[in-house]
Protein backbone atom coordinates (compact mmCIF):
# COMPACT_ATOMS: atom_id res chain seq x y z
CA UNK A 1 0.00 0.00 0.00
CA UNK A 2 1.16 3.50 -0.83
CA UNK A 3 0.05 6.60 0.75
CA UNK A 4 0.41 9.86 -0.64
CA UNK A 5 0.16 12.22 2.44
CA UNK A 6 -0.15 15.88 2.67
CA UNK A 7 0.64 17.73 6.09
CA UNK A 8 0.28 21.24 6.66
CA UNK A 9 1.12 23.13 9.96
CA UNK A 10 -0.31 26.00 10.25
CA UNK A 11 2.20 28.56 11.69
CA UNK A 12 -0.26 31.39 12.64
CA UNK A 13 -2.63 29.08 15.12
CA UNK A 14 0.01 26.06 15.80
CA UNK A 15 -2.35 23.34 14.79
CA UNK A 16 -1.28 20.54 12.77
CA UNK A 17 -4.04 19.78 9.73
CA UNK A 18 -3.34 16.21 8.21
CA UNK A 19 -4.90 15.86 4.58
CA UNK A 20 -4.81 12.32 2.81
CA UNK A 21 -4.57 12.49 -0.72
CA UNK A 22 -4.70 9.75 -2.21
CA UNK A 23 -4.25 5.88 -1.27
CA UNK A 24 -3.68 3.09 -3.81
CA UNK A 25 -2.86 -0.02 -3.85
CA UNK A 26 1.13 -0.90 -4.58
CA UNK A 27 1.98 -4.80 -3.00
CA UNK A 28 5.16 -5.22 -4.78
CA UNK A 29 6.10 -2.56 -7.34
CA UNK A 30 9.76 -2.57 -8.36
CA UNK A 31 8.85 1.46 -9.70
CA UNK A 32 7.31 2.78 -6.26
CA UNK A 33 9.43 2.45 -3.26
CA UNK A 34 11.44 4.18 -0.82
CA UNK A 35 11.38 8.07 -1.23
CA UNK A 36 14.87 8.23 -1.87
CA UNK A 37 15.13 8.86 -5.58
CA UNK A 38 14.09 12.35 -7.83
CA UNK A 39 11.83 13.63 -4.70
CA UNK A 40 9.25 11.52 -5.97
CA UNK A 41 9.66 8.36 -4.22
CA UNK A 42 10.99 6.39 -7.37
CA UNK A 43 13.20 3.29 -6.53
CA UNK A 44 13.98 -0.03 -8.36
CA UNK A 45 14.37 -1.37 -4.45
CA UNK A 46 11.35 -0.23 -3.08
CA UNK A 47 9.32 -1.49 -0.09
CA UNK A 48 5.79 -1.95 -0.29
CA UNK A 49 4.95 0.20 2.45
CA UNK A 50 6.16 3.64 1.52
CA UNK A 51 4.47 7.60 2.03
CA UNK A 52 5.24 9.85 0.26
CA UNK A 53 4.66 13.43 1.95
CA UNK A 54 5.10 17.48 1.27
CA UNK A 55 7.80 19.33 2.69
CA UNK A 56 5.91 20.50 5.57
CA UNK A 57 5.13 16.93 6.38
CA UNK A 58 5.72 15.94 10.54
CA UNK A 59 5.58 12.53 9.73
CA UNK A 60 6.67 9.99 7.02
CA UNK A 61 7.40 6.02 6.21
CA UNK A 62 10.08 4.39 4.98
CA UNK A 63 10.08 0.56 4.71
CA UNK A 64 8.11 -0.87 7.58
CA UNK A 65 8.89 2.51 9.93
CA UNK A 66 6.72 5.30 10.63
CA UNK A 67 9.01 8.42 11.94
CA UNK A 68 7.25 11.69 13.24
CA UNK A 69 8.11 14.65 14.89
CA UNK A 70 7.05 17.11 16.84
CA UNK A 71 8.71 20.31 18.25
CA UNK A 72 11.10 18.66 20.10
CA UNK A 73 11.82 15.14 19.45
CA UNK A 74 11.76 12.46 16.64
CA UNK A 75 10.33 9.24 17.25
CA UNK A 76 10.12 5.87 15.54
CA UNK A 77 7.88 2.69 15.25
CA UNK A 78 7.73 -0.32 14.10
CA UNK A 79 4.64 -0.97 11.78
CA UNK A 80 5.23 -4.20 10.33
CA UNK A 81 2.09 -5.12 12.26
CA UNK A 82 -0.21 -2.40 11.26
CA UNK A 83 -2.57 -2.79 13.93
CA UNK A 84 -0.14 -3.07 16.83
CA UNK A 85 2.66 -0.64 16.18
CA UNK A 86 5.62 -0.94 18.51
CA UNK A 87 7.27 2.40 19.72
CA UNK A 88 11.56 2.10 18.92
CA UNK A 89 13.24 5.06 19.76
CA UNK A 90 12.73 8.50 20.82
CA UNK A 91 15.56 11.13 19.32
CA UNK A 92 15.65 14.69 21.30
CA UNK A 93 16.29 17.09 18.31
CA UNK A 94 16.67 20.43 20.35
CA UNK A 95 13.65 23.01 19.76
CA UNK A 96 11.31 24.40 16.10
CA UNK A 97 11.81 21.35 14.89
CA UNK A 98 9.11 21.41 11.87
CA UNK A 99 9.61 18.89 8.88
CA UNK A 100 10.62 15.45 8.01
CA UNK A 101 11.69 14.16 4.51
CA UNK A 102 13.35 10.84 3.66
CA UNK A 103 15.85 10.33 1.13
CA UNK A 104 18.48 7.73 0.27
CA UNK A 105 17.97 6.02 3.71
CA UNK A 106 18.38 9.28 5.62
CA UNK A 107 16.08 11.46 7.51
CA UNK A 108 16.14 15.49 6.71
CA UNK A 109 14.81 17.28 9.54
CA UNK A 110 13.97 20.75 9.31
CA UNK A 111 14.16 23.41 12.40
CA UNK A 112 13.71 26.64 13.14
CA UNK A 113 17.34 26.86 14.09
CA UNK A 114 18.59 24.46 10.96
CA UNK A 115 18.58 21.08 9.07
CA UNK A 116 19.18 17.68 11.11
CA UNK A 117 20.42 14.69 8.95
CA UNK A 118 19.75 11.32 10.39
CA UNK A 119 21.03 7.84 9.33
CA UNK A 120 18.61 5.16 8.96
CA UNK A 121 21.17 1.75 8.73
CA UNK A 122 19.33 0.84 11.99
CA UNK A 123 16.26 1.72 10.88
CA UNK A 124 14.65 1.51 14.38
CA UNK A 125 17.48 3.73 16.01
CA UNK A 126 17.92 6.76 14.35
CA UNK A 127 21.90 8.06 14.33
CA UNK A 128 22.79 11.51 13.90
CA UNK A 129 25.27 12.48 11.08
CA UNK A 130 25.04 16.38 10.90
CA UNK A 131 23.26 19.78 11.37
CA UNK A 132 23.56 22.39 8.81
CA UNK A 133 22.54 25.61 10.85
CA UNK A 134 21.08 28.94 10.03
CA UNK A 135 19.29 31.62 11.07
CA UNK A 136 16.47 31.42 12.99
CA UNK A 137 13.50 30.74 10.18
CA UNK A 138 10.57 28.17 9.20
CA UNK A 139 12.03 25.85 7.90
CA UNK A 140 10.63 23.08 5.25
CA UNK A 141 13.52 20.91 3.24
CA UNK A 142 13.07 18.66 0.30
CA UNK A 143 16.17 16.44 -1.08
CA UNK A 144 17.53 15.30 -4.87
CA UNK A 145 20.75 13.81 -5.48
CA UNK A 146 23.48 15.97 -3.75
CA UNK A 147 21.57 18.66 -3.05
CA UNK A 148 18.75 19.81 -0.01
CA UNK A 149 16.77 22.80 -1.40
CA UNK A 150 15.65 24.69 1.94
CA UNK A 151 13.10 27.79 2.12
CA UNK A 152 13.38 30.46 4.74
CA UNK A 153 10.52 32.21 5.82
CA UNK A 154 10.59 35.58 7.67
CA UNK A 155 7.41 37.14 9.87
CA UNK A 156 6.15 36.50 13.28
CA UNK A 157 5.62 33.41 13.61
CA UNK A 158 8.96 32.60 11.92
CA UNK A 159 11.08 34.77 14.02
CA UNK A 160 13.09 36.07 11.11
CA UNK A 161 12.54 38.52 8.12
CA UNK A 162 14.61 36.89 5.30
CA UNK A 163 12.36 34.90 2.45
CA UNK A 164 14.88 32.84 0.53
CA UNK A 165 15.69 29.45 -0.79
CA UNK A 166 19.42 27.95 0.25
CA UNK A 167 20.29 24.98 -1.89
CA UNK A 168 22.61 23.06 0.77
CA UNK A 169 25.22 20.71 -1.23
CA UNK A 170 25.12 17.51 1.14
CA UNK A 171 27.16 15.54 -0.96
CA UNK A 172 29.15 14.95 2.21
CA UNK A 173 26.49 14.29 4.16
CA UNK A 174 28.52 14.34 7.42
CA UNK A 175 29.49 18.04 6.37
CA UNK A 176 26.45 20.08 4.68
CA UNK A 177 27.40 23.52 3.18
CA UNK A 178 25.58 26.17 1.76
CA UNK A 179 25.65 25.84 -2.29
CA UNK A 180 23.74 29.07 -3.09
CA UNK A 181 20.84 31.41 -2.26
CA UNK A 182 18.03 32.99 -4.04
CA UNK A 183 15.64 35.63 -2.88
CA UNK A 184 12.00 34.68 -2.45
CA UNK A 185 9.02 36.26 -1.32
CA UNK A 186 7.24 34.55 0.77
CA UNK A 187 8.40 30.70 0.79
CA UNK A 188 5.90 27.83 2.46
CA UNK A 189 6.48 24.45 0.89
CA UNK A 190 8.19 23.02 -2.12
CA UNK A 191 8.51 19.98 -4.42
CA UNK A 192 10.85 18.98 -7.10
CA UNK A 193 10.67 17.03 -10.17
CA UNK A 194 14.08 16.13 -12.10
CA UNK A 195 15.35 19.74 -13.08
CA UNK A 196 12.00 20.88 -11.97
CA UNK A 197 11.25 22.78 -8.59
CA UNK A 198 7.97 24.41 -7.05
CA UNK A 199 7.86 26.34 -4.71
CA UNK A 200 4.82 27.90 -3.06
CA UNK A 201 4.49 31.61 -2.10
CA UNK A 202 1.70 31.23 0.25
CA UNK A 203 -0.89 34.27 -0.91
CA UNK A 204 2.40 35.06 -3.60
CA UNK A 205 1.21 32.33 -5.63
CA UNK A 206 3.23 29.34 -6.89
CA UNK A 207 6.54 29.25 -8.58
CA UNK A 208 7.81 27.01 -11.12
CA UNK A 209 11.89 26.78 -11.59
CA UNK A 210 14.13 25.39 -14.30
CA UNK A 211 16.98 24.23 -11.57
CA UNK A 212 19.35 22.19 -14.53
CA UNK A 213 21.84 24.55 -13.30
CA UNK A 214 21.86 25.43 -9.39
CA UNK A 215 24.26 28.47 -10.28
CA UNK A 216 21.43 29.71 -12.20
CA UNK A 217 18.11 28.82 -11.54
CA UNK A 218 15.65 29.78 -13.93
CA UNK A 219 12.05 30.99 -12.94
CA UNK A 220 9.76 29.22 -15.93
CA UNK A 221 6.20 30.39 -14.64
CA UNK A 222 4.60 32.49 -11.79
CA UNK A 223 1.35 31.55 -11.10
CA UNK A 224 -0.03 34.43 -8.99
CA UNK A 225 -3.32 33.59 -8.79
CA UNK A 226 -2.93 30.18 -6.90
CA UNK A 227 -2.59 30.06 -3.48
CA UNK A 228 -0.71 27.85 -1.83
CA UNK A 229 1.53 26.50 1.44
CA UNK A 230 3.04 23.16 0.14
CA UNK A 231 3.05 20.99 -2.96
CA UNK A 232 3.47 17.52 -3.98
CA UNK A 233 4.78 16.81 -7.88
CA UNK A 234 4.19 13.36 -8.84
CA UNK A 235 3.67 11.16 -11.94
CA UNK A 236 2.73 14.38 -13.77
CA UNK A 237 -0.05 15.46 -11.49
CA UNK A 238 0.97 18.39 -9.39
CA UNK A 239 -0.40 18.23 -5.69
CA UNK A 240 -1.15 21.77 -3.94
CA UNK A 241 -2.55 22.74 -0.66
CA UNK A 242 -3.82 26.36 -0.54
CA UNK A 243 -5.76 28.29 1.78
CA UNK A 244 -9.22 26.97 0.39
CA UNK A 245 -8.43 23.51 -0.47
CA UNK A 246 -6.40 20.59 -2.38
CA UNK A 247 -5.89 21.22 -5.99
CA UNK A 248 -4.50 18.63 -8.89
CA UNK A 249 -2.58 20.03 -11.58
CA UNK A 250 -0.99 18.19 -14.62
CA UNK A 251 2.46 19.93 -15.64
CA UNK A 252 5.18 20.69 -18.37
CA UNK A 253 8.33 21.42 -16.84
CA UNK A 254 9.30 21.94 -20.70
CA UNK A 255 6.74 24.62 -21.24
CA UNK A 256 6.16 25.62 -17.97
CA UNK A 257 2.56 25.78 -18.02
CA UNK A 258 0.00 23.85 -15.90
CA UNK A 259 -3.28 22.76 -16.16
CA UNK A 260 -5.99 22.19 -14.03
CA UNK A 261 -7.70 18.90 -13.00
CA UNK A 262 -9.82 19.32 -10.04
CA UNK A 263 -9.86 20.84 -6.21
CA UNK A 264 -11.50 19.27 -3.10
CA UNK A 265 -12.42 22.48 -0.78
CA UNK A 266 -11.22 22.24 2.86
CA UNK A 267 -12.98 24.74 5.38
CA UNK A 268 -10.06 26.12 7.95
CA UNK A 269 -10.00 24.83 10.86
Amino acid sequence: MTVIILLIKNMKNFKLYIFIALIFACESSSDIGRLDGGGLGFSGEGSSNTGIGGSMARFTIVGDYLYTVDSYDLKSFDITDQINPEFKEEVNLGWGVETIFPYNSNLFIGSQSGMHIYSLEKEDKPTWLSTYEHITSCDPVIVQGDYAYVTLRGGADCQNFNNQLDIIDISDLENPSLFKTYPMINPHGLGIDDNCLFITEGDYGLKMYDVSNLNDIKLKKHFKDISSVDVIPFMNVLMVIGSDGFHQYNYDCDLGEIEYISTIPIKSL
